[in-house]
């Protein structure tokens, strides 16, 4: 027998904004349809701007239309989810917001029987973070059993990352605090675990005796869209490796947890993370590779510094890449490249795990199959699925080989079935399940890693643009990998 869940008030900060459209009303409308959401729901919408109910939910309904797996919704399904809309305009500043927020949550829970569950979603700047925090404690709004769910960046550096998260932890204790990344929502990124541990051909080869390297890439062909503000803030390696690329690497490098559980899963990918080998100031060069789009070489696509909101001589980097080694028993002396830009060829995001060359290749075209080693693929982008590629005969009179691959797609296969991110995200966060969710301890190591690289680079002024919009990034990438004899994943060595 299912357990009911308990009613729920969802209190949603930033609620006017792009991420509350795009994102999380699309995400809770989904879960509602597919009967996730609590029976006894009601969702406290905050934002700065005058407003009432019925031109948010106009606004919201046109989001889901646009944004959601499933379209635009039933009319009869949305008269029902919107009935749980409520609006307050909020000026996050004053103890009055609270006050009249303390207010809205006590008359909606007052119906309902006990226990009542509140999460406060903060769809807002970090800089609002602690004002936020502050005012729902000091308004008796974090008490036991509330939730804070926040989104990246928390913070610019460990110095900062330990301020704000400092001032969360006044109110709140660690275990209500989600920290959100998207990343792993999703299911190619969660089957890394499946596959690994749950097929007894995979985790045998999966260390360094057999894999030769490993190489994560999360490219986009978008620019900034707009985020010229944030983007002066924050950059390539703050917005992107720090968080989303780190957490990719846990779940490929961690070792096998004594059961799926919450603490279990997240002391492993700390284990992984602190045995990454420390970069030192004078490593940077070696290991880490920066760069900002200029003007497309052909088109119309305009360099990084005409963007709105960015300098005339930003020096801020749109493209990362980062050699880690992990100084542990299962990867000693296997790279574990990293890389994400922004203007790049395509949008194409993947995990891809290349093993050793055979150590003896009698066929005689060899030589060019040995430059593409066998390789396990997790494509995250675009669609999501498994790829592996190996060597077959070519058929014919001639030992011909070439390299072949099994493809695997969630979406040929499950097709709209397949949750979106945020709705595996929110999913669990109502029901207080923080297996998929980042603790304290694993943001700071990730911080600590990529620390000496951010004070490198702050020292030294680079010569940006150093690629063109539409390329694959500079080429001192490729040269990062080719020193190990490596080479990207995607593109072909041949593009």
């Amino acid at each position: 027998m299912i357990t009911p869940l308990p009613p729920t008030v969802f209190v949603l900060f930033g609620a006017t904004g792009d991420l509350a459209h795009k994102k999380i009303l699309p995400a809770l409308y989904n879960l509602f349809r597919g009967g996730e959401l609590p029976e006894r729901f009601a969702l406290i919408c905050l934002g700065r701007r005058e407003s009432d109910v019925t031109q948010l939910a106009e606004e919201y309904g046109q989001a889901v239309t646009r944004h959601s797996r499933c379209g635009a919704p039933e009319a009869t399904l949305w008269g029902r989810f919107r009935d749980s809309l409520h609006y307050l305009q909020a000026d996050l500043g004053t103890a009055e917001t609270y006050a009249q927020l303390a207010v809205r949550v006590r008359t909606l829970a007052e119906p309902w029987p006990a226990p009542v569950e509140v999460i406060y979603y903060l769809a807002i700047p970090p800089t609002l973070f602690a004002t936020v925090a502050e005012g729902l404690g000091r308004a008796g709004l974090a008490r036991d059993g509330a939730r804070v769910v926040v989104e990246k960046p928390l913070g610019r550096d460990l110095a900062s990352f330990r301020a704000v998260d400092g001032q969360l932890r006044r109110f709140f204790r660690e275990e209500q605090i989600f920290r959100i990344d998207h990343y792993l929502g999703k299911e190619t990124v969660q089957n890394v675990l499946a596959l690994r541990f749950g097929n007894p051909m995979f985790e045998p080869v999966w260390n360094r005796q057999f894999v030769d390297h490993v190489a994560i890439t999360v490219a986009e062909r978008d620019g900034i869209e707009g985020r010229g503000g944030y983007y002066e803030q924050a950059g390539a390696l703050r917005d992107m490796v720090q968080n989303h690329l780190m957490q990719l690497l846990c779940l490929v490098a961690m070792e096998p947890p004594s059961l799926y559980g919450a603490e279990q899963l997240r002391n492993r990918k700390l284990d992984v993370l602190e045995a990454i080998a420390p970069i030192t100031t004078g490593e940077v060069a070696q290991v880490a590779v920066r760069g900002q789009y200029g003007p497309a070489a052909t088109g119309d696509m305009q360099g990084y510094r005409a963007e709105a909101s960015v300098a005339g001589d930003s020096v801020v980097e749109t493209y990362a890449a980062l050699r880690l080694v992990i100084e542990n028993w299962r990867w000693q002396g296997v790279p574990f490249y990293l890389r994400s830009g922004k203007r790049l060829a395509e949008d194409r995001s993947e995990i891809a795990i290349r093993f050793r060359r055979v150590p003896h290749c009698f066929f005689p075209n060899c030589v060019g199959l040995n430059a593409q080693p066998a390789q396990l693929i997790f494509r995250i982008k675009p669609g999501q699925g498994v790829v592996i590629r190996f060597a077959a005969k070519v058929p014919g009179y001639v030992p011909e080989l070439r390299t072949m691959e099994l493809d695997f797609s969630y979406e040929q296969l499950f097709g709209r079935a397949i949750p979106e991110a945020y709705e595996t995200l929110l999913r669990d966060v109502i029901r207080g399940d923080p297996t998929l969710f980042m603790r304290a301890d694993q943001v700071q190591a990730a911080w600590g890693i990529v620390a000496p690289v951010l004070e490198a680079w702050d020292a030294e002024q680079p010569r940006f643009p150093n690629y063109a919009a539409g390329s694959w990034g500079p080429e001192a990438a490729d040269t990062l990998l080719q020193a190990g004899g490596h080479a990207w994943s995607y593109p072909p060595p041949h593009a």
